[in-house]
């Protein structure tokens, strides 16, 4: 008796072809889904308590995040050496004179910078009324998740933080995302 080795069924061309068209199809509907929107009411912030914010200011004052509470803060992390920061800050500064009446405070963040090199940048843009936060070895920015700077972030009266923006922000920027919350 010849016993015959069992082999399993060889796919044929048929079965091959029938997979690739749905994996195909697969792919292409996955393509073609929408991606999930961005957190634009945040711009990828996820509101939660500040983190802490305290210590001695560039001109020998103190300053205390947790002291601010009933004020919108806008934390503006930046350094002299940094281009777009020097290009922001006179926005900022701006909106500080504007805001501040109605409970804005700006308060920066300069991180791995000199004092000498810090007080040229807010002479040369006016900003030398700017409570400024000194962060020589960027501890405080790492504990804000900062990831460059400029980045900025902005705290509700909570002491929550709401949004940040990556980068420089717009004047188009601030009117949007500061604005309601100093009216409400």
């Amino acid at each position: 008796m010849i016993r015959r080795r069992f082999r399993p069924p060889r796919p044929g061309p048929a079965l091959v072809l029938a997979l690739t068209g749905v994996l195909g199809a697969v792919f292409a509907l996955g393509l073609r889904s929408p991606a999930p929107p961005p957190d634009t009411a945040t711009n990828g912030a996820t509101p939660g308590p500040a983190p802490a914010l305290a210590g001695a200011t560039l001109d020998g004052g103190r300053f205390d995040l947790a002291d601010a509470r009933g004020e919108v803060v806008l934390v503006n992390v930046f350094a002299s050496w940094c281009g777009p920061c020097r290009d922001e800050l006179p926005l900022l500064v701006d909106a500080g004179r504007r805001w501040s009446p109605h409970g804005l405070r700006l308060v920066g963040l300069n991180v791995r910078d000199g004092a000498e090199a810090v007080r040229a940048l807010l002479e040369q843009t006016g900003a030398q009324g700017l409570t400024v936060l000194p962060d020589p070895d960027g501890t405080r920015a790492v504990d804000w998740g900062v990831r460059g700077v400029p980045e900025t972030f902005l705290v509700d009266r909570n002491g929550r933080v709401v949004d940040r923006q990556r980068g420089v922000v717009s004047r188009q920027w601030l009117e949007q995302r500061v604005a309601p919350l100093l009216a409400g």
